[in-house]
Order: C-alpha cells, then structure tokens, then sequence
C-alpha cells in the first residue's frame, strides 16, 4: 500500500530543487507568509537539528536563538509555502562531531 501512496504524492507533490544540508549546517529558510490579502517573504536563520522522515514527506528542525530565548521551527521540505533554502555555513567548517541529530544543542544556550 505504501507504493500506492508514494506514486500519488509524486504526482500530486512536484519535486523541488533544494541544496543538501544536514543537522549543524547553519541555514536560512524562506518562507512564504499570507496576512490577510498581503503575501510577504520572511527568513528564518538558524541552525539545523535535525531531519526526519524521506521522499516527500521529509521535514527538517531549524532552532536560533532570539532575545535569549531558544525558538525551534519544523518545516516540511516541499511544503508550498517552502520558498528557497540557503546554507549559511557547512557542517564541514563546524567543530562538533556529525550527528543525525543535534539536539543536545538545546541546552548549551
């Protein structure tokens, strides 16, 4: 049955082009926000945490820290409102060892 439902999402779902990046890798999402009639672009920076799931059902978890605050946001990859990706810095220029995830970084700020 999942081959049934992977097949629709493919055709439902169009495929996105989006840079590789993994959780550590410093990124800014765009995402595409309507207010009332208003449509407006808005940047999230931060670090990536974490990804999860594959295909079109992927999502990822960017957190930054914002007045001292630690705020985290999950977004679907190929989410419609998901303008563009970009990477700020590579896991490659970081010191910390490679991870699947990255969430011990919660408790560091």
């Amino acid at each position: 049955m999942s081959k049934k439902i992977d097949e629709l999402e493919k055709q439902l779902i169009p495929e996105k082009e989006f840079p590789v990046f993994w959780p550590g890798d410093d990124v800014a999402v765009h995402v595409r926000i309507k207010e009332g009639e208003k449509e407006r672009v808005q940047v999230f920076n931060g670090m990536c945490i974490g990804k999860q799931g594959s295909g079109r059902r992927e999502t990822f978890t960017v957190r930054k820290v914002s007045y001292g605050e630690g705020v985290e946001r999950t977004f679907m990859l190929y989410s419609p409102s998901l303008v563009k990706i970009e990477i700020m810095k590579s896991r490659k220029n970081n010191r910390m060892a490679p991870r699947a995830k990255m969430y011990y970084t919660r408790e560091k700020n």
